[in-house]
């Protein structure tokens, strides 16, 4: 096509179907334009870790669970197995810290639960946070963030979950909405006046879990489910305004490659603050996996826990007397966990919640 400069406009041999065509290479060349400008605009959110989804493997066992291959439904935990694992956790040094059975108490009332709470927990320093009990006490700073959430008008029965593929409601907690589907220990009954006073939370999607988030996506807009979320609210945003929790679970395990402590700590600084500032009291959680290598993401949680006088719920250490330390040696990817290991996760979560709600009443 040969244009003629000195009249601006086409040659006359070109037809009307060739200055259609420049027209509209135009038109596509703004829109890339646009495009690169709008990618640039959000170049603050570039220096925030991205997670690369893990490819599913498939697994002989049941109930294992990928970035991609999240199960549909809970898989049923009966009492007996779970009395197998406590007798296998009992019988090692690093389970001794698991809290005794007390009395049941009432069907879930605040009345009831205010007479079983336990007194404010006594810490070793973070650096031996491998030592700290699996099962937490409310602090006296969780008892303050409650009090004041419920002055804010957040909901005495709700919890809500903020974590990655490992704390979607198919794998963690969902089982404990499904009545006759799971099973408590025996001395262990007391758990349930927990499962029954939190009704509905369990077997919800929080809208700050999804299978491939990390610290930095709960904070940012273009992680929302536009269909549950309105226009310009993080996942964090949509969570509390649809469910209003007073208790919050914070776990984040997915791991990728180049993911540092420092970069962990700023975002999970102001996840922890955001959840704070909405009156839910928050329950920080190690996790099952050493992915970096050095352990620093579990420490430098714990050193997050001690600083903000949260509870500390230290799921790494429930799994150590497991098979390969509840690891998943199937899959062999350094972050999966085992089937064993998905129950002990729910079962003693649940116990972290229940220690710390009888504790922030």
């Amino acid at each position: 096509m040969k244009l003629n400069f000195n009249s601006g406009n086409f040659n006359h041999r070109d037809t009307e179907a060739q200055r259609r065509a420049l027209r509209l290479k135009f038109s596509l060349c703004l829109c890339v334009s646009v495009v690169i400008l709008l990618i640039i605009g959000c170049a603050p959110l570039a220096a925030a870790p991205t997670v690369t989804p893990v490819p599913a493997t498939p697994s002989a066992a049941a109930g294992l669970l990928g970035q991609e291959d999240t199960p549909t439904a809970p898989p049923t935990i009966p009492a007996a197995t779970l009395e197998s694992i406590l007798a296998t956790l009992a019988a090692t040094p690093t389970s001794t810290l698991f809290p005794a059975a007390t009395t049941p108490t009432g069907p879930g009332a605040p009345t009831a639960a205010a007479t079983a709470s336990p007194t404010d927990e006594v810490r070793l320093p973070p650096e031996k946070w491998q030592e700290w009990p699996v099962v937490p006490s409310a602090t006296n700073r969780s008892k303050q963030i409650y009090q004041q959430g419920l002055a804010l008008g957040s909901d005495p029965h709700a919890f809500s979950k903020i974590g990655d593929c490992q704390s979607v409601t198919a794998a963690f907690f969902g089982i404990y909405d499904q009545p006759g589907a799971y099973g408590l220990p025996s001395g262990y009954q007391q758990l349930q006046a927990t499962i029954d006073w939190f009704k509905g939370s369990f077997g919800r999607d929080s809208q700050a879990v999804r299978g491939g988030f990390n610290v930095a996506s709960v904070l940012s807009s273009l992680w929302a489910d536009p269909k549950a979320c309105k226009a310009g609210e993080t996942p964090l945003d949509c969570e509390f305004r649809l469910h209003k929790p007073s208790l919050v679970l914070i776990s984040m395990e997915t791991g990728f490659e180049g993911r540092t402590a420092a970069v962990y700590e700023k975002y999970m600084r102001r996840i922890i603050e955001y959840v704070i500032a909405r009156g839910a009291s928050p329950i920080l959680a190690t996790k099952a996996d050493n992915f970096e290598g050095d352990q620093s993401i579990n420490l430098t949680t714990a050193r997050l826990a001690a600083e903000y006088d949260l509870p500390l719920w230290n799921f790494w250490r429930a799994v150590q007397p497991l098979a390969d330390h509840g690891m998943d040696m199937l899959r062999n990817d350094k972050f999966h966990i085992s089937v064993e290991a998905w129950n002990v996760r729910s079962f003693t979560g649940l116990e972290a919640l229940d220690a710390v709600w009888k504790g922030v009443q």
